[in-house]
């Protein structure tokens, strides 16, 4: 048995076009007299809000070796499919039995959904608050091992957009 719906039937004023105009001339003028929220980029940056996901990063371990043991559970969890790990024995003794030879990251494929950082057993993958990186060449857009790790030496200490609105040199990865 078919349930039936009923449908929106238009009022007496709904017919009118007046009414509606006026409605959102009376909204549009409410919001003329609100605070505006104006930044003076490139002076000043925009803080983004705790959680927000930027540019990736690789952590470290104290001693300096990257955490990373390539499982590629990153890379399987991607559902854009932008990460590619190359994985090799590891030269050390003690720690991991692996390490990646390579680790790209495609920032034009990737959608930022945070699955890779989920799925690492590490806690090797990270992602920031960095959202401004942006470059003339796709291929230039491929981040390898040592720019994640760079991506990493230099978030480890704070916001990065925090301290640049602070008055602190700080250099941006990929930013032109």
């Amino acid at each position: 048995m078919a349930t039936v719906l009923r449908t929106y039937e238009p009022r007496f004023w709904d017919r009118f076009y007046i009414p509606a105009l006026l409605q959102g001339l009376f909204i549009t003028l409410g919001r003329i007299f609100k605070r505006k929220d104006t930044i003076q980029y490139p002076e000043s940056k925009h803080v983004p809000p705790e959680g927000y996901r930027g540019l990736h990063r690789l952590n470290r371990h104290e001693d300096g070796r990257i955490k990373c043991v390539a499982c590629e559970m990153c890379a399987t969890a991607c559902p854009a499919q932008c990460i590619s790990i190359e994985s090799s024995p590891a030269p050390w003794e003690e720690g991991e039995e692996r390490y990646p030879v390579k680790f790209e990251i495609d920032l034009l494929r990737c959608i930022y959904c945070g699955f890779c950082e989920i799925a690492c057993p590490k806690d090797a993958i990270d992602l920031t608050e960095i959202y401004d990186f942006s470059d003339y060449t796709r291929d230039s857009l491929v981040i390898d091992e040592d720019g994640l790790l760079k991506v990493g030496d230099i978030t480890q200490t704070g916001n990065v957009y925090q301290r640049h609105n602070r008055g602190e040199k700080v250099e941006l990865p990929l930013a032109r």
